[in-house]
């Protein structure tokens, strides 16, 4: 057998290699591994693409100076601990990661390889940093304090929707930080005069029954919890939505770009770009014990005046005067 019948053999032989094959590459001596680990879909992400930008920022050039083992998208919540413990035998030199779940996933994994997050829930109250001038262990990174948003974001909807008693919640109750902003919720809604239901989505086939209860239920509204699984099937979100003739409130701007209703919260993107300023100063020889976890100071109110229209939602000139950006 010719060496090019061998390649050509070889080639076809790992297109049918398992998902963990990528792991078996190696980069070149010296050039640090990356690994991002959370829940995503196939197809580019805004929030891969913002990393390497942020990387490139600090004078990274990929497959020159650092290696990207990607696994932002991950399809189930259990498949995250599995990854988190492949990547670590593997000897990444830091594992990215955005969401609480992913988080504790790669933190359950290791205690010695740095972890970056960008996550919407309390670090400390998840039991992930010591506090955030002085995290203690190997994790740091960001807290978009999305969980604290979502009295807001429920002060959106009753501002907009005259009467406004129920509210459904997308949760998924498997998830220590969405039941954590669930609780949240629940204070928030005692103030407001508001009952909420619980909309669980623990995998992403439940987003039907989920809504379809919330149709046999007739909240008036709903709000989306911080959730990168639900982020990353916004666009099924908003199609059913539309379809029960629901207002959402998110907390990202890429659901409002997707057709939801409103978006409060700061942005991702920015997250994930500041993330690799922490993977440049990890790799330059700080310690992640040592880096304070910084919180947003921005946050932005979306609306989507085409999806208030389609749905007959009236937006009050209150909001239209604060937000930060209007889709029409």
């Amino acid at each position: 057998m010719n060496n090019r019948r061998r390649l050509v053999i070889a080639l076809g032989a790992g297109a049918f290699a398992t998902p963990f094959a990528a792991f078996a590459q190696r980069s070149p001596a010296g050039v640090p591994r990356i690994g991002l680990l959370w829940l995503g879909s196939s197809g580019p992400s805004p929030l891969v693409a913002a990393f390497r930008e942020g990387l490139r920022s600090h004078g990274y050039s990929e497959g020159r100076n650092f290696v990207l083992e990607d696994h932002s998208n991950v399809g189930r919540y259990e498949q995250l601990a599995e990854i988190a413990i492949e990547l670590v035998r593997q000897k990444v030199d830091i594992i990215v990661t955005y969401g609480v779940t992913a988080t504790q996933a790669a933190r359950k994994a290791t205690a010695t390889i740095p972890i970056v997050m960008v996550a919407g829930s309390d670090p400390v109250a998840m039991g992930l940093a010591n506090s955030l001038s002085r995290p203690g262990g190997n994790v740091t990174g960001l807290s978009m304090v999305t969980a604290e948003l979502n009295a807001k974001r429920l002060e959106l909807l009753k501002e907009t929707i005259p009467g406004l008693r129920r509210v459904g919640v997308l949760m998924n109750p498997d998830s220590q930080g969405e039941v954590e902003q669930f609780k949240l919720l629940e204070t928030a809604a005692q103030t407001l005069k508001l009952q909420l239901y619980a909309a669980e989505v623990r995998i992403v086939k439940d987003l039907e029954s989920a809504f379809a209860a919330m149709g046999q239920r007739r909240p008036a509204a709903f709000v989306s919890v911080g959730s990168s699984m639900l982020l990353a099937n916004r666009g099924r979100i908003v199609e059913l939505a539309a379809k029960q003739k629901l207002p959402g409130v998110f907390p990202q701007s890429e659901f409002v770009d997707a057709g939801g209703l409103f978006s409060y919260g700061a942005s991702l993107t920015d997250g994930l770009r500041r993330a690799a300023t922490y993977v440049d100063k990890i790799l330059k020889g700080a310690k992640p014990a040592n880096l304070p976890i910084e919180q947003p100071t921005k946050f932005e109110l979306l609306v989507n005046l085409k999806t208030a229209k389609a749905l007959g939602v009236k937006i009050p000139d209150s909001i239209m005067l604060r937000a930060d950006k209007v889709i029409e």
